[in-house]
């Protein structure tokens, strides 16, 4: 496997923490190589002898908190801070500009100027054209219609923040899924863009959802690849090499196909499983980062719930271990959290080559042609 996972350290997990989650813990994995400080090996969470881990790890520092007294002042320097910097940064370089993620590491997106970031940091801006979502707003009902209509229905009694757009949602579903022929509708689809109109316009958030969907996603809802069979062969992968225990545990012992496991985190963007404050961090770097990042988040998850997934008696039990962990579960905040998920080391180029060599695999086994990723896709505007 070519994956660089760095395991995560406690110190200084805590460190960004304050304090260790419950499932902090390792249970029974074996002291030589995971479990207990020795002078030997002063990083438990580490295994020098893997040719999956790297000897030194450059993990995120979560900032200190800061007083009630300067809290305030502190969020306008945020907004001030980001304000600036999309004047000075072109949204197409944003993915590309150092300065960009450092602000985004530093600490949280202020919220009043969060769409706006994300905006920026996805190019949503350029994706859009004058005039075309109204026009696409009046194409027919798409076939999927109903089925949009009963998700949107559920997810906002879920979430919320959802409640207050569900017109909203369902005019930008529609729009998009008339856009994009090759798209099949799923539930997933419902809830990122359920999240984008929490805190973004309609119009933005339309094209904030088009540009997530063309540089990350739209292969996860088409029916012309095999990516996120793909991510989840690769993904379990990298739970083997990170966590070899609980990966023989749920990936054979209680035979989960991983697709089952990935499906309902990437294709959502973790929108039903992480409490809100921690979604907008994850979203905040993601949006970034790009499908790497979402191996962090999977594999931050799986180390919080370690316990409880050893501790599963079945699949039942364990999906909805994984799929709805308590948020007592999770580090104290936010930043917290984003410190584990940086903890572990994904190599983007690692990915990217696997991926390729991963896709020809599945088409092999599943002996099924499959058309040109990149071929397929397909685009339906409005005639002017």
């Amino acid at each position: 496997m070519d994956f660089e996972l760095v395991r995560p350290s406690l110190a200084q997990f805590n460190q960004a923490s304050g304090r260790s989650s419950e499932d902090s813990s390792l249970g029974t994995r074996d002291a030589s190589s995971f479990d207990g400080r020795t002078s030997s090996n002063p990083d438990p969470y580490r295994r020098t002898d893997s040719p999956a881990i790297s000897v030194s790890s450059v993990g995120y520092q979560a900032p200190p908190s800061s007083s009630p007294d300067t809290s305030i002042d502190a969020h306008r320097q945020r907004e001030l801070k980001w304000v600036s910097l999309m004047g000075t940064v072109p949204s197409a370089q944003a993915k590309k500009s150092k300065k960009v993620k450092k602000l985004l590491i530093e600490g949280s997106v202020p919220s009043s100027v969060r769409f706006l970031v994300w905006s920026h940091v996805t190019d949503g801006k350029a994706k859009g054209i004058p005039g075309v979502y109204a026009q696409l707003g009046q194409r027919a009902r798409v076939s999927a219609s109903s089925d949009i209509e009963r998700d949107v229905q559920r997810c906002s009694a879920d979430h919320p923040q959802m409640q207050s757009n569900q017109a909203s949602l369902m005019s930008l579903l529609q729009a998009y899924l008339t856009m994009v022929p090759d798209v099949r509708y799923s539930t997933g689809l419902t809830l990122i863009a359920g999240h984008l109109l929490a805190l973004s316009p309609e119009e933005d958030a339309f094209w904030i959802f088009v540009s997530i969907m063309d540089s990350y996603l739209r292969p996860y809802f088409s029916s012309n690849t095999t990516q996120l069979e793909v991510d989840a062969a690769l993904f379990s992968r990298a739970l083997e090499s990170n966590d070899a225990q609980v990966a023989k545990k749920v990936l054979t012992d209680m035979s989960i196909n991983p697709v089952d496991l990935c499906r309902p985190w990437f294709s959502t963007l973790f929108v039903d499983v992480l409490p809100l404050d921690y979604l907008n961090r994850v979203w905040d770097l993601f949006l970034y980062e790009g499908v790497p990042f979402l191996f962090r988040v999977a594999l931050a998850l799986f180390y919080c719930c370690r316990r409880r997934i050893l501790e599963a008696i079945n699949q039942d039990s364990l999906f909805d271990i994984l799929n709805h962990p308590s948020p007592n579960w999770l580090p104290p905040s936010p930043d917290a959290f984003i410190a584990l998920v940086y903890s572990f080391k994904v190599k983007d180029d690692d990915v990217r080559k696997q991926r390729i060599k991963m896709e020809a695999q599945v088409k092999r086994q599943t002996q099924t042609p499959r058309a040109n990723p990149i071929a397929a896709i397909s685009l339906s505007f409005p005639r002017p």
